[in-house]
């Protein structure tokens, strides 16, 4: 594998991993501590812990997922950037919907690379957001190219990152007293928020919800399964 040119004042970037599989974690931290230039410093395996740790330890990179516990990787992306807004932060994810992309991108994230891809993708996705640039796994480009010549455009583009993640939680059968407090909002601003997606996205109630993020892939069929 090709040596990696990862600028860094002290000589190696300090990278924080948040992801809520510790056998996920496991496994990335042995490939990026086998670079010389890059040493794993701290970690978290849910998204308010992600924000917590990310203060703690100031990192130079944090590679963030997006499916966690509680709060979801955009919304952590989204105050990350909010409290340090040099934050750099490359998402590795399951997720292969333009959509997640897409918001990931909105909160502050500074890459996109899918868990699909070989590891030499997240190296190289490393190397250009540590060089200031936006990095994409060669999928989620494909997609997102696919996305903008789509006959249906995609309204969830239209959402903010806080709005996102109300839907996520919405999609995954929270009610609004558990998205309220889950990201320490008013059950009278979470109900608004709810109201506010389901105007944006054109649709009357939760069933239509899920049947539009079911056709924009922000859910797949298996998920609706218990």
């Amino acid at each position: 594998m090709a040596a990696l040119d990862l600028a860094d004042t002290a000589g190696r970037t300090r990278v924080m991993l948040a992801d809520d599989h510790a056998i996920v974690r496991e496994g990335y931290r042995s490939l990026l501590q086998k670079q010389d230039r890059l040493q794993v410093v701290a970690e978290a395996d849910n998204g308010a812990d992600a924000y917590r740790v990310y203060k703690e330890a100031r990192p130079d990179l944090v590679i963030m997922d997006l499916s966690m516990p509680g709060i979801g990787g955009v919304e952590a992306i989204r105050r990350i950037r909010q409290w340090d807004k040099s934050a750099r932060i490359l998402v590795f994810t399951m997720h292969q919907s333009a959509a997640y992309a897409i918001q990931a991108i909105k909160a502050g994230a500074r890459g996109f690379v899918t868990k699909s891809n070989p590891p030499e993708a997240l190296l190289r996705a490393i190397a250009e957001v540590m060089a200031g640039r936006i990095a994409l796994s060669p999928d989620i480009d494909h997609e997102l190219a696919i996305n903008s010549l789509a006959d249906e455009p995609s309204a969830i583009d239209a959402l903010s990152p806080r709005e996102f993640e109300v839907l996520r939680m919405l999609l995954a059968e929270k009610s609004v007293d558990e998205i309220a407090t889950t990201l320490h909002i008013s059950v009278k601003t979470a109900a608004n928020t709810r109201y506010q997606i389901r105007a944006k996205l054109g649709v009357g109630s939760d069933i239509e919800l899920v049947r539009l993020a079911l056709r924009q892939r922000i859910i797949a069929a298996e998920d609706m399964r218990s």
